[in-house]
């Protein structure tokens, strides 16, 4: 079977799940009432042991596999990883995918109207941290009736959240697959992201971060925040290969202004559309929660003591052009795992596509995933074999 086979889980609806109960946050702030967008796939078994929860990265959403009715080009953003038969089999497994907090994409954040004012919250959104978005996981899941999960997964930011879940509740996880993410952004990453910031929040459309009730969207600065993100998201081979320094037309217009390369042109063509549907302030939000994360920093920045509390087992994947979330990063986390005697496999993927990789069908890539599913399957079984053991007795 071939990484890819399967077929989509079709048509999804997202749900949606409310909380009144506040959330504290680890600013100290709390979120009064508050609700989750959140999509599943697949059945949850009898016993409630089969739930695996993917968490999301920057400009993703809960529409992790599947198509929205009646939308052209709904795929989910993980759809070619999660389906029957791929490698996240829904015939084996119940999938969710929630939409973090201070997302655009239908749960409570900068849109939504603050309670305390009757206005869009905008800038006034309290900051959210990976552990925070854990724990608004965490009473979804309660809400469900899911007190373990079989694994939980992702990719980059989601990758981050997948690692939190096993420090901030290491009794409800028994996998954790941490794919292309690092225990912490580097220097250079918290850079990028500033930069990226700053392009918005100097757009004159920003207004504070109020720009709702000015009936503006700062476009200009979330163009430009999406090409330095995009750039970063793309190896330089990548980029050589479908662009190099092909010319937009035949000849040089010896312009400062124009478009001379195709390069410059995709770049465009990326922020104009990502300008289109995503949230300045959500971008904030977002790329901060990537700055603050850093679970060692309590320890004196010693990794090995901040994962002593794991107790899952992981599979942790990094691809070798992935030069924002590398895999010597990977690896810091791969040690400290092992520093600590835990179960732990890796696999460094010989990849072109830098940190994309990880949304792309690269077979080598998916097939080490389906294997270590097959193996969280397997365990499955045996439990269930155990307990019915346990009851007949």
């Amino acid at each position: 079977m071939s990484p890819t086979t399967g077929s989509s889980v079709g048509f999804v609806t997202p749900q949606t799940a409310h909380f009144a109960l506040p959330l504290p946050l680890q600013s100290g702030a709390q979120l009064a009432g508050y609700s989750l967008v959140y999509e599943t796939y697949g059945t949850l078994n009898a016993d409630k042991s089969n739930a695996v929860l993917v968490c999301h990265a920057l400009n993703a959403s809960h529409h992790v596999a599947g198509l929205h009715e009646g939308q052209e080009r709904s795929e989910g953003w993980w759809d070619n990883l999660v389906g029957p038969g791929k490698p996240l089999d829904t015939d084996r497994f119940f999938v969710i995918g929630v939409n973090n907090l201070g997302s655009c994409f239908g749960s409570t954040g900068p849109m939504h109207t603050n309670p305390a004012t009757g206005r869009p919250y905008g800038a006034d959104f309290p900051v959210v941290t990976v552990e925070d978005w854990v724990d608004a996981q965490a009473r979804l899941l309660d809400s469900l009736g899911i007190t373990q999960l079989a694994a939980v997964i992702g990719g980059s930011l989601g990758g981050m959240q997948a690692l939190s879940w096993t420090l901030q509740h290491p009794e409800r996880v028994r996998h954790a697959l941490v794919i292309a993410s690092a225990p912490n952004l580097s220097a250079q990453n918290i850079a990028f992201n500033e930069v990226a910031r700053r392009a918005i929040v100097t757009d004159p459309d920003f207004h504070d971060g109020h720009f709702y009730a000015h009936g503006v969207v700062p476009r200009r600065g979330l163009r430009v925040a999406r090409m330095i993100g995009h750039i970063t998201y793309l190896s330089d081979d990548v980029m050589e290969e479908k662009f190099g320094r092909d010319l937009k037309a035949a000849e040089l217009a010896y312009s400062t202004q124009d478009i001379e390369f195709q390069i410059e042109s995709y770049l465009r063509y990326q922020g104009d559309k990502f300008s289109e549907y995503f949230d300045a302030n959500t971008y904030l939000l977002i790329t901060r929660a990537l700055d603050y994360f850093d679970p060692a920093r309590r320890y004196g920045g010693d990794l090995t003591k901040a994962l002593a509390r794991a107790a899952a087992k992981f599979l942790v994947v990094s691809f070798t052009t992935d030069w924002r979330f590398s895999p010597q990063r990977s690896r810091e986390i791969v040690k400290a795992l092992l520093d600590n005697r835990r179960d732990v496999s890796y696999a460094e993927i010989d990849a072109p596509h830098g940190h994309d990789a990880f949304l792309l069908d690269d077979p080598r890539y998916h097939n080490v995933v389906r294997a270590y599913f097959e193996r969280i399957a397997r365990e499955n079984d045996e439990r269930g074999v155990s307990a019915a053991a346990r009851f007949a007795v």
